[in-house]
């Protein structure tokens, strides 16, 4: 019943397809290629020495060769839940679980669908298959996408403490469009609105929100920490995040985790009696003596491009714009948008070490 999927083998519930794709793969710039995770050779976060060979390259690559191979089916669960029951009150029921709109709601993610096409894929699939099954209409997926329950998936990670590392990126707002400004004599301008996510050291989004452009990263961190239910031991953010408020979220989720946020150049010892500055002043302290450059490397601080590199991939793969108008719905396409690549890094990733 859980939706899983990777950028060669996307699995939903009980939809299972091959697809080639291959955006997370190919870059453009030889700089971007020693940068990111899904290469025979990275950069490693870890070390400025050079890439870091896979130790799984083989098993990757054929996973890559597979994306040619287009294999669907339907499980026997997802074909008994797709229809719920009746709850036994008067008026009309649910004709669509939510495990139905969720995964039409994925199609229409990974194809790049609008909604209507959306609803003839999906039927298109059960004929195929012969099954009598109904299909959500488009008006369907529209409304039930402001109020669907998203299964979250951060219970498939392993038990114990975890890294947090967080950032923001813009994601583009559908307006009226060019006929609409040309009608009315409106100004065209770009609406965006902003998605803040926290990812740990395998690049598993663990934490997702969708605010208004104007927002600021470090006032949605409390946000972004209520939706992890581990103990964090390192919580890791970029300059940005070099406020106190910050720092007084993260102790009082998990007391003792250790802050890794690079003070701003002109920042000055706190004389606050409070021990939630007390990292920062240590920060200070070691960059003076070390430099900027050498705290990075010592402290991990490198391993924020685990983030940079979600961030990437979720523009890359799912686009980087909303398609939802609605502010609640665009929150579950976001949502849905982090369970999809969560589902990549589960069934397949390499495997990468550092060599001297």
């Amino acid at each position: 019943m859980r939706c899983f999927a990777h950028s060669g083998q996307y699995v939903y519930p009980g939809l299972r397809f091959f697809l080639r794709r291959s955006p997370v793969e190919i870059w453009a710039t030889e700089r971007q290629v020693s940068r990111f995770l899904p290469l025979k050779f990275f950069k490693s976060p870890d070390s400025s020495d050079g890439p870091a060979p896979q130790r799984n390259w083989p098993e990757y690559e054929k996973s890559l060769r597979a994306r040619g191979d287009i294999t669907i089916w339907l499980s026997q669960d997802a074909i008994e839940a797709w229809t719920p029951q009746k709850n036994g009150k008067r008026g009309g029921q649910t004709v669509y679980s939510a495990i139905a709109i969720e995964t039409s709601l994925s199609l229409r993610l990974i194809f790049q669908l609008p909604l209507r096409q959306t609803e003839g894929f999906l039927g298109s699939i059960f004929r195929l298959m012969s099954l009598n099954l109904p299909c959500p209409d488009h008006t369907t997926l529209s409304r039930r996408n402001r109020t669907v329950d998203v299964q979250s998936n951060i219970d498939r990670l392993p038990n114990g403490p975890v890294c947090f590392i967080v950032d923001s990126t813009g994601l583009k707002v559908c307006g009226q469009g060019e006929w609409h400004s040309r009608k009315y004599g409106e100004k065209r301008y770009k609406r965006w609105k902003k998605l803040h996510i926290g990812v740990n050291k395998d690049g598993w989004i663990m934490a997702s929100k969708v605010t208004e452009g104007s927002e600021q990263g470090p006032s949605q961190v409390p946000d972004l920490l209520d939706q992890v239910d581990r103990e964090i031991d390192c919580f890791i953010g970029d300059g940005v995040y070099d406020r106190e408020p910050v720092y007084e979220a993260v102790q009082q989720h998990s007391s003792g985790a250790s802050m890794v946020v690079p003070p701003r150049k002109d920042a000055v010892l706190s004389n606050s009696s409070t021990d939630v500055l007390s990292q920062r002043n240590q920060h200070i302290a070691k960059i003076e003596r070390v430099g900027r450059a050498n705290w990075r490397g010592r402290s991990g601080y490198y391993s924020q491009s685990y983030v940079e590199n979600a961030i990437y991939r979720f523009k890359r793969i799912i686009g980087g714009r909303l398609r939802s108008k609605h502010d609640a719905a665009q929150e579950r396409e976001a949502l849905i948008g982090c369970s999809i690549l969560n589902r990549m890094l589960e069934i397949g990733r390499p495997v990468s070490y550092k060599v001297c």
